[in-house]
């Protein structure tokens, strides 16, 4: 059976204000951390390793030493892993190649965070599924390839709906 309870009503076994004595004045209610939607939830995250994706697809791992209001961070042992598919975009794992480069102190700007999160450290130290380790300039040359062949395939794709009379979101910015 279930109960219908409010805010209002005592916790489960308190006693009932008693015949004579007044109420204690009602406690202020305590919000979960889940409700602060500021740069102060970050608290929780200083001086744990975090994993950074950058607005511009960087990928940043490193040590979270300092923040501000504007979610500005700071990262201490700082390394930008990079990552090359060689395999089919469309397979379910890919498979491909990764690289890291160190950069050490990190000041990353709170605007082009696009997700940060907590790095198990358990495993930390296991390279990603279906990627393999390889040379940073190798890697970092075949991402660009890849990229710059994304980019060639979209604009081709919005000059083809641009002739149906469709316009894309940023048709003004993409010369054609």
């Amino acid at each position: 059976m279930m109960e219908n309870l409010s805010i209002h009503d005592p916790p489960p076994g308190a006693m009932p204000p008693s015949l004579g004595r007044a109420a204690p004045p009602p406690q202020p209610q305590q919000l979960p951390p889940q409700m602060f939607t500021t740069a102060a939830q970050l608290l929780d995250l200083t001086d744990k390793k975090l994993l950074v994706c950058l607005r511009d697809g960087r990928k940043l791992t490193g040590v979270l030493r300092s923040w501000d209001q504007f979610a500005n961070l700071v990262l201490q042992s700082t390394i930008e892993r990079t990552f090359a598919i060689t395999s089919d975009p469309s397979d379910p794992q890919p498979k491909g190649l990764y690289a890291d480069q160190n950069h050490g102190i990190f000041l990353v700007r709170g605007e082009n965070v696009l997700l940060l999160g907590e790095i198990d450290l358990d495993k930390d130290d296991d390279p990603p599924p279906g990627f393999e380790k390889a040379e940073f300039n190798m890697v970092e040359k075949l991402a660009k390839e890849r990229r710059a062949a994304e980019k060639t395939k979209e604009k081709a794709k919005l000059k083809k709906l641009a002739t149906l009379g469709f316009e894309g979101e940023s048709m003004g910015e993409i010369i054609l």
